[in-house]
């Protein structure tokens, strides 16, 4: 199936052959379906705590967080070209007749392109255009008082002016503050001061980059880092990495062949955020916060963010502490069946953690195994927020091919909505996955764990793309926060709906919390 130029096609990736043959073979086969038994809800897989509870575990987190190294992961890397999507396609069919004027001055959808340009100027980078159109003898009002949006649009979105389509959705302006705007990733080193920061009052911070942008990445923050330094009296640690060439996917046509270059190469695609479990297994923390490039809010909405940072982390610590004391005393091996009855009960009631009916028949020293295997893992806790309608994974409780039972962030397409009973199952799910992670990735022994050993390979998914004209089939990793964690110790936690204000589509900078009333 392969030539030389193939193979050496794979070596220059890092690929193994015997991935591609796994990977088309799966294919062919395609992913199972995950097999949800319960959505997890309150009282039932997900943790909900008081305001004093909060305050509490909070409190916990500020007071022990130096013990350990604690980082920021955002996952930065992904184009801003979707958020453009109804933009793009106006510029295209857009010619300024009488009738296309009215639609607009008509539309009063939110999401729509006339929304869009009569609210240009509460958008953070409307300065910034006004600024790079004056650069051109051009003045924005006129544009718009010519109604000449696509002059304005060209400026915005394409290389001519701002690029704006072309960008990562990090190096946008989101918000407007007095002192002026803020792009997204400037944001994450506000947040980061205040919850990642360690004794020596340095904050660690990771962004994911796309290889093309790294540059650009490393100028913005290089402008801006004295400022938020000194405004916070800290000193930012700041690394970059990008996906890895060898967590490429092969493309295969629509008979499940490998999809070709016109010139005979193989064509690998991007293996999607699951892909970044690599990334974040080459991280040096012990404590590792996840959030999504565009998941921020302006500083006035922030507090009830630091605060569920910090519930989440201190939980986490809580919890861990625990685990570390119980594996020490399994490691030993010298556990008294009252230590082993204790020990189940804190797996089983606080981890979340499933039994088998059958660890009822054990000896005592295949109880010390079975526990021991299971608290020594890595451990996350992600923040759940009730489900108003938004698209996407939830937290649920599923069944493996193994009979196995445990909490995971499932997503739509990992779900048989045609079967009847997981249609029912999903149909009572109340929460939703807004991307809210903290991570535990170091053993009781100061160790860290090897993060893709704990990967299910079955958890990915298959999509049909294009190229060149011609139909295909991409295969995306499982997900970093569902399959790529899918052997992690799980936990959930209800988090208001306020620490969740994703930025979709341009329009949504427009919503009340993002802008500075």
């Amino acid at each position: 199936m392969f030539s030389k130029e193939d193979i050496l096609q794979m070596e220059t990736k890092g690929i193994k052959p015997e991935n591609v043959e796994y990977q088309i073979s799966t294919f062919k086969n395609g992913f199972p379906f995950i097999q949800l038994t319960a959505p997890a809800t309150p009282g039932n897989g997900i943790l909900t705590y008081s305001d004093e509870e909060a305050q509490q575990l909070a409190h916990y987190f500020d007071t022990n967080k130096n013990d350990y190294q604690v980082m920021k992961f955002v996952p930065a890397s992904g184009a801003a070209s979707r958020m453009f999507k109804h933009l793009l396609s106006f510029r295209k069919q857009y010619k300024g007749t009488q009738e296309e004027i009215s639609q607009l001055e008509q539309d009063k959808d939110f999401n729509s392109t006339g929304y869009f340009f009569r609210n240009l100027e509460k958008f953070a980078f409307y300065e910034e255009l006004k600024q790079v159109l004056s650069q051109h003898n051009l003045v924005l009002e006129e544009l718009l008082k010519k109604n000449d949006y696509n002059t304005l649009l060209d400026f915005f979105l394409n290389e001519k002016g701002m690029n704006y389509a072309k960008l990562p959705k990090a190096l946008l302006h989101f918000h407007q503050y007095p002192e002026g705007a803020r792009k997204a990733f400037e944001e994450h080193l506000v947040e980061a001061a205040h919850y990642a920061t360690d004794e020596n009052k340095k904050a660690h911070l990771h962004f994911t980059v796309s290889g093309e942008h790294q540059s650009a990445f490393e100028d913005n923050i290089a402008r801006v880092r004295k400022y938020y330094e000194d405004k916070f009296g800290i000193r930012y640690d700041i690394g970059f990495s990008q996906q890895k060439p060898g967590t490429d996917t092969l493309a295969v046509d629509m008979e499940n062949e490998p999809f070709r270059n016109t010139d005979g190469s193989l064509v690998f695609r991007p293996g999607g955020h699951g892909a970044l479990i690599e990334n974040l297994n080459d991280l040096d923390a012990e404590i590792i916060f996840i959030k999504n490039i565009d998941n921020i809010v302006p500083d006035r909405l922030r507090d009830t963010t630091y605060l569920y940072k910090k519930v989440l982390g201190g939980l986490l610590l809580q919890l861990q502490e625990k685990t570390f004391d119980y594996l020490d005393l399994l490691d030993d091996g010298e556990v008294n069946d009252l230590e082993l009855s204790e020990i189940r009960k804190f797996a089983q009631n606080e981890l979340k953690i499933y039994f088998p009916p059958v660890y009822e028949t054990y000896n005592k020293w295949e109880k010390i195994d079975f526990l021991f295997n299971k608290l020594n893992r890595p451990m996350r806790l992600a923040g759940m927020v009730k489900n108003e309608g938004e698209p996407g994974g939830g937290p649920f409780w599923i069944v493996n091919e193994k009979d196995e039972h445990s909490l995971q962030i499932v997503e739509s397409s990992q779900m048989d909505l045609t079967d009847e009973t997981q249609k029912s199952i999903v149909a009572k799910a109340t929460h939703f996955n807004p991307v809210d992670l903290v991570c535990a990735v170091y053993n009781f022994k100061g160790a860290k764990f090897d993060l893709t050993e704990f990967v299910d390979p079955e958890t990915g998914f298959i999509a049909q793309k294009s190229q060149d004209g011609r139909d295909l089939k991409a295969m995306e990793l499982p997900g970093l926060w569902n399959g790529a964690m899918a052997d992690w110790i799980t936990l959930f936690v209800e988090v208001p709906l306020i620490t969740f204000n994703p930025v979709k589509t341009i329009n949504d900078l427009l919503r009340s919390q993002h802008q500075p009333q």
